[in-house]
C-alpha cells in the first residue's frame, strides 16, 4: 500500500501548514496551560473555515467526503503546532460511528452539525486505567444511561458522546446527548485537551451496537482516533527535531557549534530515523483504513505504539540538546512534553495496544 501522497494530498499538507503557522501563538498556548476548560479558539476557527471538520462526512450531510489519510495530513500539521483543541479526531470518530450503524435520523441531525463545526463529540470508552472493560460500570437500561466516565478528552465542550456501557445482555455502545449531563472539569498538565468527568443520570441514549458488534465498532473507533493522534505525534516529533537541529547549529561551545559534536549530531540523526519510521507507520495505517483493509487494527496498533515512542523520545532528546534552557517556560518545549503524556492516555494506553497487537499477530499465526 502506497505511503506516498499524491498531488492533491500534498496540496492539503502545504495549505494546512501555511494556515496553522499563520494562526499559531505560543503565548496563547502557554496561557491555556493555566486555565481549565478553555481551548485555542483561533485554531478551531481556522479548522472550521478550512473544512477540516467535514473530512470523513458525506457531501449529502455537508461534508467533503475525504478519508482518514487526508485527516492524518491535517493532524500532522496540527501536531507540529501542539494544537490547542482536541475536537477533530473525536468528531471524525462520531461521524464514522453514525455512518457505520446507518441510523438515518441521527445522521441527519448530527452529521451536518459535526461537518460545520457547530457540534463537538467525545469518546467515553474508558473507565479508570482500563479501555473497553469487559464489565463497564456505566449502565444502559430502559433507554437511559447511568454511571460515570472519568477524564474524557473533549468532555468539557462535547455535545454528544459515544459511550461504552453495560446493557441487559452484555456490553453496548450508545450515543448520548450531553446537554443535561453533569460535567466536572479535570485540571491536568495539558488543559487544552479538555478532560472532564461525565456523570450520567438517566440520560437518554441511542443504541449503536450490542455485544460483539459493539466491541468491534468501539475498537475500530479507537483505532481511527489512535491513527489521527499518531499523525499529530509525528508532526510534533518533526517540529522538535527541527528545533533541536536549529539550536545545535546556533549554540557554540569550545569555539564551534554543538551540532559538530558527535553526541549531539547522532542524537538528532536518531530522531530523524525514528520519525521516518513512525510517519510511514501512520500513513500506512490511514491508507489501510481508507482501502478497507482487513489488517487495519494491526496497522493502527503498530502506528500507535511506534508514534508514541517516537514522540516521547524526541521530546526528551530535544530538551537534552537544549540543555538548561530546554526546561524554561518561555521556550515552550514543555508544550510537547505535556502533549506526549496526554496522548499516552487517550485512545487506549500502550498496554492496551500492545495486547491488541499481540492478539492480532497470534491470531494470524494460528
Amino acid at each position: 500500500m502506497s505511503i506516498i501522497y499524491n498531488a492533491d494530498q500534498q496540496a492539503i499538507a502545504e495549505q494546512a501548514q501555511r494556515v496553522l503557522q499563520a494562526r499559531a501563538s505560543k503565548e496563547r498556548l502557554l496561557s491555556l496551560i493555566e486555565r481549565s476548560g478553555e481551548f485555542d479558539e483561533p485554531f478551531w476557527e481556522a479548522a472550521v473555515q478550512q473544512g477540516w471538520t467535514a473530512i470523513g462526512i458525506p457531501e449529502e450531510h455537508g461534508g467533503i467526503d475525504l478519508g482518514l489519510t487526508e485527516l492524518g495530513i491535517v493532524a500532522e500539521a496540527c501536531g507540529a503546532q501542539t494544537s490547542g483543541a482536541p475536537f477533530l479526531p473525536y468528531g471524525y470518530a462520531a461521524a464514522v460511528a453514525l455512518q457505520a450503524v446507518q441510523h438515518d435520523e441521527a445522521c441527519a441531525r448530527w452529521l451536518p452539525l459535526l461537518a460545520a463545526g457547530e457540534a463537538m463529540a467525545c469518546l467515553a470508552l474508558r473507565e479508570g486505567s482500563e479501555t473497553l472493560p469487559a464489565r463497564p460500570a456505566a449502565r444502559f437500561a430502559g433507554g437511559v444511561l447511568t454511571g460515570r466516565k472519568d477524564a474524557v478528552a473533549c468532555g468539557t465542550r462535547a455535545d454528544i458522546a459515544v459511550v461504552w456501557a453495560e446493557g441487559d445482555n452484555g456490553p453496548v455502545l450508545v450515543l448520548a446527548e450531553l446537554a443535561g449531563v453533569r460535567r466536572e472539569t479535570v485540571a491536568s498538565f495539558d488543559n487544552a485537551r479538555l478532560f472532564a468527568d461525565l456523570d450520567f443520570a438517566a440520560t437518554p441514549a441511542l443504541v449503536l451496537a450490542e455485544g460483539a458488534a459493539a466491541r468491534a465498532l468501539a475498537l475500530d473507533l479507537l483505532a481511527r482516533v489512535a491513527v489521527v493522534l499518531a499523525h499529530e505525534q509525528v508532526g510534533g516529533s518533526r517540529a522538535l527535531m527541527m528545533t533541536a537541529r536549529d539550536y545545535a547549529l546556533e549554540r557554540k561551545a569550545f569555539g564551534q557549534p554543538i551540532g559538530a559534536f558527535q553526541s549531539v549530531k547522532h542524537r538528532i540523526a536518531e530522531m530523524y530515523c525514528m520519525i521516518e519510521i513512525a510517519r510511514a507507520n501512520a500513513i500506512h495505517a490511514a491508507a489501510t483504513a481508507d482501502a478497507g483493509g482487513a489488517d487495519f487494527l494491526t496497522a493502527a496498533a503498530d502506528a500507535r505504539l511506534s508514534c508514541s515512542e517516537c514522540y516521547d523520545s524526541c521530546s526528551r532528546d530535544a530538551t537534552q540538546v537544549h540543555g538548561a534552557i530546554g526546561v524554561t517556560w518561555e521556550l515552550g518545549l514543555h508544550l510537547h512534553v505535556r502533549r506526549t503524556r496526554s496522548f499516552a492516555t487517550e485512545a487506549g494506553n500502550g498496554y492496551f495496544w500492545e495486547d491488541t497487537l499481540a492478539a492480532r499477530l497470534l491470531g494470524e499465526a494460528a
